[in-house]
């Protein structure tokens, strides 16, 4: 762990026990998709799945809520960010490789051999010759949740529900305020009180200071090797999450070749790699008679170093880490997404309040912010992303 880490981590509750091997796809005979064969040995309460697009990490998740359907009568949660993410054609399609595997037809010997959508659920269906019509089941297999309308679930029992997939839960854009504690508020609704309730959370690594990481204690996610399992326990409350980094079932399939410009942020799509940007660095070398003005940035347990420098005829920001702690945290310029009474912290950096958060606000209003590297930028451009939000509150 990085010494910028330790220095304004608090006490976390988590604890990383230990490191298991992941699912393997690579070997002769093994699908080449991915498989929860693996992670599924350490019987987690939490599974949370990361790894590259389009390797199967949702196929096989609603692999399990269709075969637990048709064997037990158990059924799924599928759950997402916004209603529209399975709305209409979204939903429709949602099964459709299930479908055209056969399946349906597999688990249900032949009695149903589709999937019909019908008002944020899915049912096994097929098609009447008779009625001349698709007829679906009585009960659906999976409802839809999205936590942007968790409210509207609310009042309404889900009894059944034993498997919850939140799908795409990391995202390089904007998070809900408080998107937390609404997937709480969610889970809440549907478990109530149980015991029986398995929740996989499923990534495309796009973004490695996603805000979950740090909210469920998840403090090695972007230290991971592919093709490993991390599981964190948390003190003896019992509860268990187990992550995943998944291997690369695909790593020199012919279509790579698609992908192989000069840019880092393609390695996402053809290997696995965090997702990230490339961001201006420092445009000239300074000394430390240049800056006119030192303020930090505290975010997702990093302290970022942010000075403002004059040279040449030159005005701008540089951002970097810093590796020590605060000297002086009651007086120096902090901006942090926690609250402090003390008038020197600031949470929102795009809200100035002072003449001189005014001043700093305008580097980043006029890009003229540099950065150590583009770890530096990612960890800034989610703060900036959170202020945004925020701001909408």
């Amino acid at each position: 762990m990085s010494k910028s880490k330790k220095a304004i981590r608090s006490k976390a509750s988590s604890q990383l026990v230990t490191t298991h091997k992941g699912s393997d796809h690579n070997r002769e005979g093994v699908s080449k998709f991915y498989s929860l064969n693996a992670i599924e040995k350490l019987s987690a309460i939490y599974n949370v799945i990361i790894g590259k697009r389009s390797n199967g990490k949702t196929y096989a998740c609603l692999e399990k809520i269709i075969r637990e359907y048709a064997a037990t009568g158990k059924q799924g949660a599928y759950l997402r960010r916004y209603r529209e993410d399975f709305r209409g054609k979204r939903g429709d399609q949602l099964f459709a490789a299930h479908v055209s595997n056969d399946l349906i037809r597999e688990v249900t010997n032949d009695e149903w051999n589709s999937v019909k959508y019908y008002a944020g659920r899915w049912y096994f269906s097929k098609y009447d010759p008779i009625l001349n019509k698709d007829i679906r089941d009585s009960e659906p297999f999976c409802f839809g949740f999205s936590l942007s309308e968790m409210e509207h679930d609310k009042s309404t029992s889900y009894p059944d529900i034993t498997t919850i997939v939140f799908d795409e839960f990391i995202t390089r854009s904007y998070y809900l305020p408080d998107e937390f504690v609404l997937f709480m508020n969610v889970l809440s609704t549907i478990i109530r009180g149980r015991y029986d309730v398995t929740i996989y959370m499923l990534g495309n690594t796009v973004n490695k200071f996603c805000p979950y990481f740090k909210e469920m204690g998840l403090g090695h996610v972007d230290e991971m090797p592919l093709g490993t399992i991390d599981l964190y326990t948390y003190g003896e409350s019992g509860l268990t999450v187990a992550v995943e980094r998944c291997d690369d079932p695909e790593s020199s399939k012919s279509s790579n070749k698609y992908f192989t410009f000069d840019n880092p942020s393609l390695q996402m799509i053809t290997g696995g790699a965090w997702e990230i940007d490339i961001y201006p660095h420092l445009p000239i070398k300074y000394v430390k008679r240049d800056i006119q003005l030192i303020y930090f940035i505290l975010f997702n347990d990093y302290i970022l170093q942010c000075e403002v420098v004059v040279k040449d005829g030159c005005i701008f920001t540089y951002i970097h880490r810093k590796s020590t702690e605060l000297q002086d945290p009651d007086h120096d310029i902090i901006f942090t997404t926690d609250y402090s009474p003390l008038p020197n912290v600031s949470r929102n950096i795009l809200h100035p309040v002072y003449e001189v958060h005014r001043k700093i606000s305008n580097f980043f209003k006029a890009e003229k912010v540099f950065y150590q590297d583009n770890e530096v930028g990612e960890l800034v451009r989610n703060y900036i992303m959170w202020c945004k939000t925020a701001s909408q509150v």
